[in-house]
């Protein structure tokens, strides 16, 4: 009878902690990769129509802003799927110019969870994520340094065997925490987690500063990119004069009092 009692209770224990890691698996991981709707209370920010590109983004005009409204990106019909998608290849950002021809959400974020997709068409095609248009996600096909593609530019090495390819859908689920201040400095800094098609590539990565000078983004210009400020930013894709398409990018508001952004 002991006997029974001491495998029922086994049983019952390992019933518990399966029941109890599949609630962890539920309520912990989000659905991330290409194709991933945005949930109800997301906000879809380009569905791939000239609409919406030009009701939500708008050019950053930055200190070698060169190109005029309307936006110059054009919306072209998707090369793999059915529907419609942009191209970065502004005319402006020809020889990679970044910072004449970038767009910019027009609204401004501090934490969020963002999904965005992309697609390089041709060999050392390049453009790049922003998120609250200081901190760069790469998008650079063949680069695989600190540098290149899927990097949290300059800080992480680049996951560059999670890339699918030149000529596929590719996509980016992010979760960001914006830097934190107390009395006007700076107290902690962004953290991000990173999804590379479906596979968690960067986990709570602190992003020290701004990479690449004034032209690259809000704040690249105070203090060599550490004089970070204490403002919201929108979502900014990069114009370098390459075909790097992009497609279903949707975002969700966050507030995320821990310093916790792994999901």
């Amino acid at each position: 009878m002991k006997k029974i009692i001491k495998n029922s209770i086994l049983v019952l224990s390992s019933i518990t902690v399966l029941f109890l890691s599949l609630c962890m698996v539920t309520f912990k991981n989000e659905e991330t990769g290409v194709g991933t709707k945005a949930p109800k209370n997301a906000e879809v920010i380009f569905d791939g129509s000239r609409k919406m590109l030009d009701e939500k983004w708008t050019y950053w005009e930055g200190p070698r802003f060169s190109s005029e409204l309307p936006i110059k990106w054009e919306v072209v019909d998707d090369p793999v799927d059915n529907g419609t998608v942009v191209n970065s290849n502004d005319p402006n950002a020809l020889g990679g110019k970044y910072g004449t021809a970038d767009i910019v959400t027009k609204k401004k974020y501090r934490d969020f969870r963002l999904h965005v997709e992309f697609l390089v068409e041709k060999e050392g095609g390049n453009s790049g994520v922003y998120l609250q248009n200081r901190y760069e996600i790469q998008v650079l096909d063949g680069d695989t340094t600190k540098h290149g593609m899927g990097a949290v530019i300059n800080e992480t090495e680049s996951p560059y065997h999670a890339y699918k390819g030149i000529g596929k859908w590719n996509s980016y689920d992010i979760k960001f925490r914006a830097a934190r201040f107390e009395n006007g400095q700076r107290s902690e800094k962004a953290l991000v987690t990173v999804y590379f098609n479906g596979e968690k590539v960067h986990i709570d990565v602190p992003i020290n500063q701004v990479w690449g000078g004034a032209n690259s983004g809000l704040d690249g210009g105070n203090d060599k990119g550490k004089g970070i400020s204490d403002t919201p930013g929108g979502l900014k894709l990069q114009a370098e004069g390459h075909d790097v398409l992009y497609r279903n990018v949707w975002i969700r508001e966050l507030t995320l009092d821990n310093a916790d952004t792994d999901f």
